[in-house]
């Protein structure tokens, strides 16, 4: 295939591109630092604005798929706004593009805890990643209102570490995973095994899923 990645210098961005890579994609990667990406043959680096649609639209067209791991950065003082400005951008410049297939990472937060309770509106949730829980809330209402788009959601469980690449994991749907009494967790390898998973095997259009351990 050929994925265009936006974010491919995050967390999991970085952990999306290692994956596709490994198994023979050809990538290009949005990013703001095309310096910092790593010489591989099936890799086009380009410099992108995520807040610019006809930058992203230019960048991604004539791709198969195209993955938003887009985050602005956890020290942002607005990063709620940010994320869905550069979310609705990121949207507008896939729709310019003509594409179809558009897989969002987003986080935990939205996921149920109980009926109509999600885990960002729970009061044990840290209050330091509100704000960027809360946008990426947001991005998953706007992209469910994308009847045009084939978009798939995934969220990662409650914790989210690094490790190793198993590729064993649990598959969900709206609600948070556990294991026995605690939160799932899952390695950031092993959720980006998740998400090249479903751009080769969609398995979720207009969906939302979780894995975890």
């Amino acid at each position: 295939m050929k994925i265009a990645l936006i974010g491919a210098t995050g967390f999991v961005g970085s952990a999306v591109l290692s994956e596709a890579l490994q198994r023979g994609h050809e990538v290009t990667a949005i990013v703001r630092h095309p310096e910092k990406l790593p010489q591989h043959a099936n890799l086009d680096a380009v410099k992108g604005d995520a807040y610019d649609a006809a930058n992203i639209a230019r960048a991604v067209s004539g791709h198969d798929a195209v993955v938003h791991a887009f985050n602005p950065g956890w020290g942002k003082a607005k990063i709620r706004e940010l994320f869905i400005e550069g979310t609705q951008s990121i949207f507008a410049g896939v729709r310019q593009a003509g594409l179809k297939r558009l897989l969002v990472v987003g986080g935990a937060g939205s996921l149920y805890v109980a009926p109509d309770l999600q885990l960002i509106d729970t009061p044990e949730f840290p209050a330091a990643y509100k704000e960027g829980a809360e946008g990426a809330r947001q991005a998953l209402n706007l992209i469910r209102e994308a009847h045009d788009l084939d978009w798939t959601f995934i969220s990662p469980p409650a914790l989210l570490e690094p490790g190793e690449r198993t590729g064993r994991f649990r598959v969900g749907g709206d609600q948070l995973l556990m294991s026995g009494d605690h939160p799932a967790r899952i390695s950031v390898a092993d959720l980006a095994v998740a998400i090249v998973d479903e751009l080769e095997q969609p398995q979720h259009i207009r969906q939302r899923f979780t894995v975890g351990y």
